[in-house]
């Protein structure tokens, strides 16, 4: 019988081959030997600890680590005061049994959809390592895909949880905001953070926010499609969408009424148009980062990806007054929109609108950003409505795009049930 231990040192082996490919940019591998090990015994004695107990996980490069700084992707924090505690979640995750193998690269202080780092140095897409991961949780959805992992855990503040999912052909899922603890995780914007796995099953992906969210993780129950109420909200979400993720969408859509859901056209065009006239001053990330990052901003600007650096430079102008206003603008719009899905069970859409681009074709400025905000387009809808998201392959791709699935917000496990039945049908 495989042991623990043997299936941890076959990743460590994996990860130093492809070294090339900077997934990781820390690994604990003594640490994780130990865990694997203490696993290990506990199963000799027929104890376990739950669903993750002996689990292979990797964590986002923004959670603490006592006794060691948090880098958030960036050469700027390297010199950081070293953390006095693990992160709430990464607490919960050792309890749990996992096994931590290391701290996967991102996006400078994830404020990016495509996942370039010029600091750590990009991971490559799984699929083609001349694409880009997705990000911000670029080693994150590289590591679940390549297996070097079996759950990573990433953070999502527009969609870096479920952008490198769709991407690398995994399975990523964004909790309704406030879920999982986001005490000792860097933050981008606090209203919009969540804390999720990306995996390569529902059900991993479940027993990982289980813990996280400090609930006793349960099997997960697969629901029925049958006479499941799906809408398609068709208008600007659609717009801009490749060929083949477009054909991948409908094809998935038509094995769900197959297997019995009610798939209607859903309009949310006029909350979509009202959200971008309440947040027209500057976006909700870019004020929240700028107040995160006003003490170094200036000081420190050529230690900063460019990109990243201007995107938080436009929440600087932002008066108080304006950002009350904006945000509780979005609280309204909130609550219009549980009231306009409260008749639905989910909501589908692709993830992303294309595959995954080369990084090539992104070096320049304009098409960075151009392809940045094509990117985070669908999965921002989200976090801006605190929804919870779950993102899931399509089938027949040569590259990987998700289908993703968007739930009123409280209904987590929900969502989670239906994605296993969805899973199930898309195979």
């Amino acid at each position: 019988m495989t042991t623990i231990r043997d299936d941890l040192e076959r990743r460590l082996a994996a990860i130093a081959a492809d070294a090339g490919r900077p997934v990781f940019t820390l690994l604990y591998p003594e640490a994780a030997r130990a865990a694997a090990d203490a696993a290990d015994a506990r199963r000799r004695a027929g104890i376990a600890l739950g669903p993750l107990d002996g689990a292979i996980v990797s964590i986002k490069d923004l959670f603490d680590v006592a006794g060691e700084p948090t880098t958030a992707g960036s050469a700027l924090r390297r010199k950081a005061a070293p953390a006095a505690a693990d992160a709430p979640v990464v607490a919960r995750l050792r309890r749990a049994g996992a096994v931590i193998v290391g701290k996967t690269n991102m996006s400078e202080f994830a404020f990016s959809g495509l996942g370039l780092n010029p600091h750590w140095g990009t991971p490559g897409n799984a699929a083609d390592p001349s694409r880009v991961p997705g990000g911000s949780s670029s080693g994150a959805g590289v590591s679940a895909a390549t297996g070097t992992s079996d759950i990573a855990i990433g953070t999502d503040t527009g969609g870096s949880v479920r952008i490198p999912a769709s991407l690398n052909g995994v399975v990523g899922f964004k909790p309704t905001a406030r879920r999982v603890p986001l005490d000792g995780a860097f933050p981008l914007s606090p209203s919009l953070d969540s804390i999720g796995p990306l995996a390569r099953t529902v059900a991993a992906c479940a027993a990982a926010d289980a813990v996280m969210a400090g609930e006793e993780p349960a099997p997960l129950r697969t629901a029925s499609l049958a006479g499941l109420r799906v809408g398609v909200p068709r208008g600007i979400l659609f717009t801009e969408t490749d060929p083949a993720v477009a054909a991948a969408f409908e094809a998935a859509l038509a094995r769900l009424s197959a297997a019995g859901a009610r798939v209607v056209d859903t309009s949310i065009e006029d909350l979509l148009a009202r959200m971008t006239e309440a947040t027209a001053a500057a976006p909700i990330a870019a004020v929240e980062a700028y107040e995160i990052h006003a003490d170094w901003l200036d000081a420190e600007m050529a230690a900063f990806d460019p990109r990243v650096h201007a995107r938080i430079t436009r929440g600087r102008s932002m008066e108080a007054g304006t950002y009350i206003r904006m945000m509780r603008a979005r609280a309204g719009l909130i609550r219009d929109c549980d009231t306009r899905l409260a008749d639905l069970d989910v909501l589908a859409l692709p993830a992303t609108a294309t595959p995954a681009p080369t990084i090539a074709s992104v070096e320049a400025d304009d098409a960075f950003n151009r392809t940045n905000l094509l990117m985070l387009r669908n999965t921002m809808v989200g976090n801006l409505f605190d929804l919870c998201g779950l993102s899931l392959p399509m089938p027949d791709l040569s590259l990987p795009a998700g289908l993703m699935l968007l739930a009123r917000h409280g209904q987590d496990r929900r969502l989670l049930e239906i994605g296993a039945g969805v899973e199930a049908v898309l195979g």
